[in-house]
């Protein structure tokens, strides 16, 4: 019954703990931390391939062409000179930059629209505003979220002539991370606006003769997660647009490549924290350049159903508090590493198959049962000691209550074990007529410094102080640990109690008048030995035909000598000195032939 409740308790706990784990990670209380351990788990850099190079709308152009907003005819001159060369032409030229509406000077709008149009492969930028809206489903209405509120896109004569547009629309995670990307989104009246880094890429394989990869899956707002290609600086040689202006490169480098420019310093503020480097801001065109190619790469991971991720958190921290429950430090720290460790190599793994895992949450909880179980498992085996110590401490040898102490609660079960163990009795003689005439404190006080004697003697000698029932002592030997030599130290400290009585005895002749001895009893064998009684009140102590024997033997020792049965003198052998008493004394439940001895010597 206590193994069932045990165990009962142990499921209780492990459900309960598994439960609010999985409504901490449910209700995103972990978003932070979570999502910056898997950008440093899944987000790795990688050299590029140098097929797409970035232009730099960059410090040394604003100091060369002046500040921006720039005369439109500067990026027409370098659309011209990037497709200068017929035989090295760009694959594609992205701008990601916004020309929506006709500027000031419209010479420079019709240079820049002319321009794409003989180029030919110019994809230029959209841009929506997002927001809420008020919706209607016949009488019910709901707030709309992600709403296209405003549309930007090029002017007339530019969105004419170029072979393509899409957004450019980047939105940061709650955490102000650019983890995720568009891919597509409905403008009212228009119809489905891809990204621009899909337009180009799709424009790339065109012109290259390749088939696109496929399209990736998205989430119901049309987000996918990005895995980045590399980090700020990857595309970007120090190519600035003041240097195709200028002609001061060779336009042959840029043939069969995807070209963008794009703002590139911060000054423009046109940069994010991205999840391959939150210290490092990347720069929008370097952004679209990741973009572009992840699709070029086609692997497209995706999250793996939430429901699904706290359903096995559940299952691994209710194992594991199971395994942690009870376990021993070292086993319970080998295992929640391994846990660790191998749930690592899984979100690796998983990812390398197109599936992300939330990388944190197992490790955390794991960690976190770890640290309470060891906790816990520390408190319940201090709160085990103490009561050992409650039970045993003041009435057996520091170096028996050692291993009681390492056997903890299973020392204080209800029941018990046979244990050949020596047993031995001792009671004060004459004690009882002379208490009739003392008063009752002096009684009391003769009565403790005799026990005290045993008591000492007892521990002395490695015993087990079983009980007091009176003036009588009882103690034995060899159990609950096993002990080298249990007869021997039993008639060690009933020799050591002849000898204290003798000193004791003269001290109260002196004060009293009076003196008593002791007469004591030593056996040897089988005995039930444990905790006896009932769940509310037990003692431990032994039990059986050898203890009653000893007992036997006290009743008849007369006053300063020990009698032991011939099981204990065959056990001391040649240490001892002993006179035999054959069956000269009847021993109550004993056969005729058991034979009595007296202890005279010991050899120490």
């Amino acid at each position: 019954m206590r193994k069932k409740r045990k165990w009962a308790v142990k499921l209780i706990t492990a459900v309960l703990a598994s439960a609010l784990f999985c409504t901490i990670a449910g209700l995103g209380f972990l978003y932070g931390p979570d999502n910056t351990l898997s950008d440093l788990l899944y987000q790795r850099e990688n050299v590029t391939d140098g097929e797409i190079i970035v232009i730099g709308m960059d410090q040394k152009a604003m100091d060369e062409l002046g500040p921006m907003p720039w005369p439109r005819y500067y990026v027409a001159d370098a659309i011209e000179f990037l497709n200068s060369d017929p035989e090295n032409r760009p694959a594609v030229i992205g701008i990601d930059t916004i020309y929506a509406g006709e500027s000031g000077d419209p010479d420079a709008d019709a240079a820049l629209a002319e321009a794409a149009r003989e180029a030919g492969n110019v994809v230029v930028a959209t841009v929506a505003t997002f927001g809420s809206e008020l919706q209607f489903e016949g009488d019910d209405f709901f707030m709309a979220q992600k709403q296209v509120k405003a549309w930007d896109e090029p002017y007339e004569a530019l969105k004419a002539a170029v072979a393509g547009t899409g957004h450019i629309n980047a939105m940061e995670d709650r955490d102000a991370i650019l983890r995720h990307a568009l891919l597509k989104f409905d403008v009212p009246g228009r119809g489905e606006e891809y990204s621009i880094a899909r337009v180009i890429y799709e424009r790339y394989c065109q012109v290259r003769g390749i088939e696109a990869n496929p399209l990736p899956e998205t989430d119901a707002n049309g987000f996918y997660y990005l895995p980045y290609t590399t980090k700020s600086g990857g595309y970007y040689d120090g190519i600035s647009v003041a240097d195709l202006v200028n002609e001061e490169v060779d336009p042959a480098i840029f043939g069969g490549k995807i070209v963008l420019i794009g703002p590139y310093t911060y000054a423009l503020q046109d940069s994010y924290r991205t999840s391959i480097d939150h210290a490092a801001p990347m720069y929008g065109v370097e952004y679209l350049a990741n973009l572009i190619d992840n699709f070029r790469s086609g692997f497209y991971p995706k999250e793996a159903p939430e429901a699904a991720q706290l359903a096995v958190l559940f299952v691994i921290c209710f194992g594991m508090l199971l395994f942690f429950y009870d376990r021993h430090v070292v086993k319970a720290l080998a295992a929640e590493a391994a846990a660790v460790v191998l749930w690592i190599l899984i979100c690796l793994g998983a990812f390398r198959c197109g599936v992300i895992l939330h990388v944190l949450w197992v490790p955390l909880f794991v960690t976190v049962l770890f640290v309470a179980s060891v906790a816990m498992n520390y408190l319940r085996a201090a709160r085990e000691k103490r009561r050992v110590q409650n039970t045993f401490g003041h009435y057996v040898d520091p170096s028996i209550m050692k291993t009681l102490l390492e056997q903890g609660s299973s020392a204080l079960e209800l029941g018990g074990k046979t244990y050949d163990v020596a047993v031995l009795f001792v009671d004060v003689r004459g004690f009882t007529s002379m208490s009739e005439s003392m008063d009752p404190p002096t009684v009391v006080e003769i009565v403790n410094r005799y026990l005290t004697l045993t008591t000492e003697c007892i521990i002395k000698n490695h015993g087990v102080l079983d009980k007091f029932v009176g003036d009588c002592t009882m103690a034995f030997w060899n159990a609950p640990v096993p002990q080298e030599d249990p007869v021997y130290l039993a008639c060690l400290a009933a020799m050591d109690m002849v000898e204290g009585s003798k000193a004791l005895g003269e001290e109260l002749q002196k004060r009293f008048g009076r003196s008593v001895s002791f007469g004591i009893g030593v056996n040897y064998g089988p005995a039930v030995v444990g905790n006896i009684g009932a769940p509310l009140r037990m003692d431990y102590t032994a039990i059986g035909d050898t203890v009653n024997t000893a007992a036997r033997l006290e009743a008849n020792a007369p006053g300063g000598e020990i009698l032991i049965s011939r099981a204990v003198a065959d056990a001391l052998g040649d240490r001892a000195k002993v006179t035999s008493l054959g069956d000269s004394i009847k021993l109550k439940g004993k056969a005729e032939g058991f034979e009595i001895l007296r202890l005279d010597e010991l050899k120490r």
